[in-house]
């Protein structure tokens, strides 16, 4: 393709932004988060080494939208011993062993009163669940099937401990803003309250975080909010704290789930028919690989809060296994094994392609609409070339004098042309300046 007859990219590939995605994320693994509390603080302080993240909070039992603003939680050990003192369950193994939020035990009790709080999967007997009790106070332990039905064959006393605080704190949640020509902002959201889950969403917090590095180094028409938000209580806090804003929002994305093999996967916006929505279709249609495109349902991650009939966002959701539908979701098998760095950078490409097309959609009017304007005289053929290339790119110049009518958009002409959006754009820029 002619230099003429391209435009340069709104960030430019990096062959080891995989590498560098995957590696975030390996630092985030380990830490134990939650809703609130230090693990929180500790990843926005990872994070931060990246891009400048302002942080906001709210105190324990303030009052957002129809919710409350729960207690703080820490935890520092955890366990089950056995007769002899082994931990037969132990908390500095793996942070899924406890159930997330639980509150404070220390003491000895027979395995039938132990029992109903112990949670496994019979189904996946060598894999430990990720469960959590946010808004009801209670205590429990996640492991192995394998690992229960020992516990149970041995029967007998064991000692209890889970060394954690549930009392009076905040609401943490981190925000970084790149700032475009034009207030029209794009919010890009993922959650930070999983604890070791290297897909569900330490993926997600990476692939975020390593956007907004690369959208901070690049001019841009276009504003960008990223919030990193503790699951639904967060997102319900940004919204209840930022209704004066809402209306700068013109795009949305919430992003999880984007290191892992499967194919990628976008739900639409409540709207449908918004320009994310067509803009992530456009992309994921033109992949050349297999996609799921799905309509809206008020069920999922932090899209169902942004998309609530009050605020009706135009926020989808990009992931690439949909979330619940894989083996790996929310137990011990989503680890860092799990996720590839080929898989993040392909979901951080993709991504990209979708922003480019928001930052470069506009409305074209031919200026010399009667008939077709000469291009050969103005040298626009011949810059083309010759063969079938040349051929694409003489439709694509056509369609785009024909429909800049002041009524289709770039991304109309790209649809109705059936021709990528990056072609079309770049003829658009080379009759611009013809």
């Amino acid at each position: 393709m002619s230099d003429a007859f391209s435009i340069p990219p709104l960030i430019d590939k990096n062959g080891s932004i995989g590498d560098d995605i995957y590696a975030l994320a390996a630092e985030l693994f380990p830490i134990c988060r939650s809703i609130t509390g230090p693990g929180v603080r500790q990843t926005l302080d990872i994070l931060a080494r990246q891009i400048s993240i302002d942080r906001h909070e709210l105190p324990t039992g303030t009052r957002v939208l129809d919710w409350t603003v729960p207690k703080e939680w820490s935890i520092s050990d955890a366990y089950i011993k056995n007769s002899l003192g082994d931990r037969v369950v132990d908390f500095r193994r793996s942070n899924l062993h406890v159930v997330n939020f639980s509150t404070p035990i220390a003491r000895r009790m027979p395995f039938s009163e132990l029992r109903p709080h112990l949670v496994s999967l019979p189904d996946q007997p060598d894999l430990i669940p990720y469960r959590a009790s946010f808004y009801k106070e209670d205590w429990g332990f996640c492991l192995s099937h394998r690992q229960l039905q020992a516990l149970e064959s041995r029967g007998g006393e064991y000692e209890v401990l889970i060394d954690s605080h549930l009392e009076p704190g905040a609401l943490t949640w981190g925000e970084y803003l790149h700032v475009g020509n034009s207030s029209d902002t794009v919010l890009i959201s993922t959650h930070i309250c999983h604890p070791s889950l290297a897909n569900d969403n330490c993926s997600g917090l990476a692939v975020a975080t390593m956007l907004a590095r690369e959208l901070s180094r690049k001019k841009t028409r276009l504003s960008y909010r990223f919030v990193f938000v503790p699951a639904q209580i967060g997102s319900i806090a940004w919204l209840a704290t930022n209704e004066g804003y809402i209306e700068r929002i013109k795009h949305g994305l919430v992003i999880s789930n984007v290191g892992d093999p499967g194919a990628p996967t976008y739900k639409k916006s409540r709207r449908g028919d918004s320009l994310i929505d067509r803009a992530m279709s456009h992309v994921l249609q033109r992949s050349g690989v297999a996609f799921n495109l799905l309509d809206f349902f008020p069920y999922g991650y932090d899209e169902r809060q942004y998309c609530s009939p009050g605020f009706d966002l135009p926020m989808g959701l990009f992931q690439r296994s949909q979330f619940g539908t894989f083996p790996e979701y929310h137990t011990s098998a989503d680890n860092l094994d799990f996720i590839r760095p080929e898989y993040l950078a392909d979901s951080f490409d993709k991504i990209v392609s979708a922003i480019e097309i928001l930052e470069r959609d506009r409305w074209m009017i031919n200026l010399n609409p009667k008939g077709e304007p000469q291009l050969g005289r103005r040298g626009l053929y011949s810059a083309f070339g010759s063969g079938e290339a040349a051929m694409t790119r003489n439709m694509t110049v056509l369609w785009v004098l024909n429909l800049s009518d002041g009524h289709h958009s770039l991304l109309d002409i790209a649809e109705r042309a059936k021709l990528p959006f990056t072609l079309i754009s770049a003829a658009a820029s080379v009759l611009e300046a013809h």
